[in-house]
């Protein structure tokens, strides 16, 4: 076999074993997701300063109670997980576990394990090395990932939004 019939060949098996393996983290309800950081201080205030950090938004129980929730404000299905990444960076997914697809089955992040797991099903998930992967439970069986929302600098002069 010739060198290019080697990488089809590699290729081939390699789009095999990844398409069994793909994630579904599009399986609870879309709802919109708001959360803006106006500037540096806001950041500073409710946003993650690192790597293994993270803050929980709820808008309909004011979770963090001092957040400067506005009309335009949204947190999705079950609310708004925001974590520092492995590399410090902002990942945000919603705190919905999709096993369950109920607004009110929240995960809960393990600090110690930097992960996060369904307090119902028991599913865990990997929130700051593979972006909501799931590690254990149902989830990893039926290969259910969070649902992952963007994390970037605003357009219109925001320090930095949260959006689906």
């Amino acid at each position: 076999m010739g060198k290019c019939g080697r990488y089809a060949v590699m290729s081939a098996a390699l789009m095999a074993f990844s398409a069994c393996h793909s994630i579904d983290d599009d399986r609870i309800p879309p709802m919109n997701v708001y959360l803006n950081f106006n500037t540096v201080g806001d950041w500073t205030l409710y946003g993650v300063p690192g790597a293994g950090s993270y803050r929980q938004f709820i808008k309909a129980e004011r979770i963090p109670a001092q957040y400067p929730y506005s009309a335009i404000s949204a947190t999705g299905f079950g609310g708004v997980l925001l974590v520092g990444d492995v590399h410090g960076q902002p990942v945000a997914y919603d705190l919905a576990c999709p096993v369950e697809c109920r607004a009110d089955v929240r995960i809960k992040v393990n600090a110690d394990a930097l992960n996060a797991e369904c307090p119902s099903c028991h599913s865990t998930y990997d929130i700051v090395t593979n972006y909501g992967y799931p590690l254990s439970g149902k989830a990893a069986e039926k290969g259910y990932g969070l649902q992952r929302y963007h994390v970037a600098p605003g357009r219109n002069g925001e320090y930095m939004i949260v959006t689906r």
